[in-house]
């Protein structure tokens, strides 16, 4: 029996990722990511899923309640993002398959 072929495509990363709302995160094109929190044994790691939502206005930052998550990663060099909390988090992988994104976004630990 031959192996499932599954061949992803790699699109580029998002410059920005503003949290839109509690639930939500946007890119710079407008574009929605659903934001998936995996806490691991020393480690802190979000699956980044974009799908399409209707977005509704958008929450200030006060009146958002505190997050694991900053509320806004900028895209650096070396494949990371710099948070609006200064951590660090390098994308583990950004694949698109059957008009699906995700990007997985590993914390890294913050210098001492």
């Amino acid at each position: 029996m031959e192996g499932f072929l599954f061949e992803p495509d790699y699109p580029p990363d998002p410059d920005h990722l503003w949290r839109w709302n509690m639930l939500l995160f946007v890119d710079e094109t407008y574009r929605t990511w659903l934001p998936i929190i995996i806490k691991m044994e020393g480690s802190l790691q979000v699956l980044m899923r974009q799908e399409d939502y209707p977005l509704e206005s958008p929450l200030s930052p006060t009146e958002m309640t505190p997050s694991l998550l900053p509320v806004l990663y900028q895209l650096y060099p070396e494949r990371r993002y710099r948070g609006s909390d200064s951590s660090l988090w390098r994308i583990v992988y950004h694949i698109e398959y059957n008009k699906v994104e995700d990007m997985l976004l590993e914390q890294l630990p913050a210098p001492e």
